[in-house]
């Protein structure tokens, strides 16, 4: 398995170059324009298959699931089998934003067995930076073989809810909506009494993850050190898996709740902090 979850682009060039049959999925989101297939066919890396996320990643219930709810294991075994993957396979995700979409499918086919998967730093657009030539249209691999693992697909609402009791538990959204000032998508505002506020941007240089020393010393801020317990969450449960891709990038092991604020919001009589401070932990 590779030491870091992240691949430069002058790696990945360098492998393809070589033949060494790397398996490229290119994770198309944004929360402004979900289906990003069109943009997928109009430039995507060369040999890359499109991945959809909202079907694939993802899928859609009450609102007391949150907004991305995983998918079945044979929703989520399928979809790698149509993306050409076999066992043993070496994959690479990008997206086209931040890598937030490119790390729930890290996340996923990580827990899931896959020994040998990685995220492309800086994603589309540090290889289109880098002057590196783009392909046009769909790819249609041939079908899979791959065996996936059942997993324990993350933390629960309830696991969640304890968590600060034992370790720390980082809310990855941004700070306002941490505090409960803002909160454009869930029907409450504020934070899960005792999580700690870690917005994604502590973790970033630009489009790139900022160097391993400098996203330890972002999550030490927080207390989250080597030895703790760390879960994350967020809105809905991308960037928490993207918490958790950046903490494996400093060395340190992240669980993820995937149903996250959506979820925790939608739940009844489920207790909610506001303001810059954690907010005292009890039982929901």
């Amino acid at each position: 398995m590779p030491g870091s979850p992240l691949i430069s682009v002058d790696e990945l060039h360098e492998l393809l170059e070589a033949g060494r049959g790397i398996r490229l999925l290119d994770v198309r989101y944004r929360l402004d324009k979900p289906d990003g297939r069109a943009d997928y066919v109009a430039g995507h890396l060369p040999g890359a298959v499109y991945v959809d996320m909202e079907t694939e990643l993802a899928t859609h219930g009450v609102p007391s699931e949150g907004r991305h709810p995983l998918p079945s294991h044979e929703t989520f075994q399928e979809a790698a089998r149509r993306w050409g993957l076999d066992d043993g396979d070496a994959v690479v995700v990008y997206d086209d934003y931040r890598s937030v979409a490119a790390a729930r499918a890290w996340w996923m086919l990580r827990g899931a067995g896959v020994a040998d998967v990685r995220v492309l730093d800086g994603g589309l657009a540090t290889w289109r930076a880098t002057g590196l030539p783009l392909e046009t249209g769909d790819v249609a691999p041939d079908r899979g073989s791959i065996t996936l693992h059942q997993w324990g697909s993350g933390i629960s609402m309830d696991e969640a809810a304890v968590w600060p009791q034992h370790g720390v538990l980082i809310d990855a959204r941004a700070a306002e909506r941490y505090r409960g000032e803002s909160e454009p998508y869930d029907p409450v505002a504020g934070h899960i009494p005792g999580a700690v506020n870690l917005p994604a941007d502590a973790v970033l240089d630009g489009e790139r993850f900022a160097a391993p020393g400098v996203i330890r010393s972002a999550f030490e801020s927080v207390g989250a050190t080597a030895g703790t317990a760390v879960a994350a969450y967020c809105g809905s449960g991308l960037t928490a898996a993207h918490t958790a891709l950046a903490g494996a990038a400093g060395g340190l092991e992240v669980a993820v709740y995937p149903g996250s604020w959506s979820q925790w919001s939608n739940t009844p009589d489920r207790p909610v902090a506001t303001g810059a401070r954690p907010g005292r932990w009890h039982p929901a």
